[in-house]
């Protein structure tokens, strides 16, 4: 008996797989770039009510760090559209500033601060964990500042750092030469040790911009320029001796902010929310920490965390 031929069916059966294969993938890529269009997509929410919740949590930086991959940040360009968005709706009466932050970049900080500063409408800042260094320049322009007694306050200061490998070179026999046009070029470069008149001249540039930092908040929060100036050497303090200080004007929460709302806007708050939408990975995998532990871990990176760069990184 002839044996039967089961070479096309065969081939048949696999290109059908094959296909069916394909086609699942390609509705899935589809679904996925359609995700990615609409998780980018940074504005305001359009649910409506009568006081706007803006949140600043991260590192605080001009382009911030939102994206498909990335992890939560704060761009200075999205918060500055959010002021204005609610200080042009009729619909919004109020804005709280929820904080969360150990700060950021001076440009970036002052930013969201000068438009927090020209507000019309009410506001008011909520710190959360942390409320430090550039964070707390933002909250200090606001109307009034709550926090828990446990939240950190403060870090008037401005922190320059950069990583530098020049004993490293050295131990390894290994030479560093640098071609410039220009005295100052290749300051700050991590194969070269920084010279006493290049610190001086870094030292008076940060003295400038702590200056100016001392002296905004003293006016944002009406106190003495002196009384600021003794503060204002870095430290963190806890919220109930940043109330003691003048730094903050009331130990409280949520409550104590909707409460004192209420009674000044005279009817009931309904809060909108702002957000950033988070990215697809980050939905997908349910990537979600920041435990309380790592207060310190963010401080530290803020200001203190090396940073392989050519210049030294300033933060406030």
């Amino acid at each position: 008996m002839a044996k039967k031929e089961e070479g096309p069916g065969v081939l048949r059966t696999i290109l059908t797989i094959i296909g069916i294969i394909s086609g699942v993938l390609s509705v899935l890529f589809v679904v996925f770039i359609f995700f990615v269009l609409i998780t980018a997509i940074v504005g305001p929410p359009v649910s409506s009510g009568n006081v706007a919740v803006i949140p600043i949590k991260g590192v605080i930086t001009h382009e911030g760090d939102y994206g498909v991959f990335a992890e939560t940040g704060v761009s200075s360009q999205t918060i500055v559209s959010w002021i204005e968005d609610a200080e042009a709706d009729p619909n919004i009466k109020a804005v709280v500033f929820d904080i969360d932050s150990p700060g950021g970049t001076p440009v970036a900080s002052e930013e969201i601060m000068l438009a927090v500063r020209a507000m019309e409408k009410p506001n008011v800042a909520l710190v959360r964990e942390t409320g430090a260094s550039g964070a707390y320049w933002v909250a200090s322009a606001s109307d009034k500042i709550y926090a828990s007694r446990m939240s950190l306050l403060g870090s008037i200061g401005v922190v320059a750092s950069y990583v530098e490998v020049a004993g490293t070179l050295e131990r390894y026999n290994a030479t560093y030469r640098s071609l410039t046009a220009g005295e100052f070029k290749d300051t700050g470069s991590p194969f070269k040790r920084l010279t006493p008149r290049e610190e001086q001249m870094f030292e008076r540039q940060l003295n400038v911009m702590h200056e100016y930092f001392i002296q905004s908040v003293a006016e944002n929060r009406g106190l003495p320029e002196d009384k600021v100036r003794q503060i204002a050497n870095g430290w963190i303090y806890l919220g109930q001796e940043s109330l003691e200080l003048g730094l903050i004007d009331e130990i409280g929460g949520e409550d104590e902010v909707v409460e004192d709302l209420e009674e000044l806007l005279g009817e009931p708050v309904e809060a909108v929310e702002y957000y950033v939408p988070l990215g697809f990975f980050q939905q997908a995998f349910g990537v979600f920490k920041e435990s309380s532990f790592e207060v310190g871990k963010g401080i530290g990176y803020a200001m203190t965390a090396p940073r392989a760069r050519t210049t030294p990184a300033v933060y406030t």
